[in-house]
């Protein structure tokens, strides 16, 4: 992560109208928080949806040149979806933390910190 968050910050200082993320930076950070609040939205509908082809999936035999696909099939391409879309997420995130001079750092950090955690459940308030 940190060598794409290296990327981003070079984009950043870029002119390269053919670049996109250099284009988020000039649009600034309310277009940068849509573009992450989307990616949000869509990461849950592709996860969702794979969650969906999982239970749909029956261990049927695999479409037999009927131009229809199989279970399996469908399972993969949400698979796909998932992974694209966290990419996209994650994406957006680190020129969010780019935009606002946050270092990579600071959030491996904390990452670093929860991991050394345990039993760190917040408790359920009664309803």
């Amino acid at each position: 992560m940190k060598d794409i968050y290296e990327v981003i910050l070079s984009r950043r200082e870029s002119a390269d109208e053919n670049s996109y993320t250099a284009y988020l930076f000039r649009e600034g950070l309310d277009k940068i928080l849509k573009k992450v609040g989307e990616e949000s939205s869509e990461t849950i509908i592709a996860a969702k949806s794979l969650e969906a082809a999982r239970a749909n999936c029956v261990h049927t035999p695999a479409a037999s040149g009927n131009g229809t696909a199989s279970p399996g099939d469908l399972t993969e391409s949400r698979r796909v979806d998932l992974a694209n879309e966290v990419a996209d997420l994650m994406y957006h995130i680190l020129v969010m933390l780019a935009e606002r001079g946050m270092p990579w750092e600071e959030i491996e950090d904390v990452l670093a910190e929860r991991a050394g955690k345990a039993g760190n459940l917040k408790p359920r308030r009664p309803d």
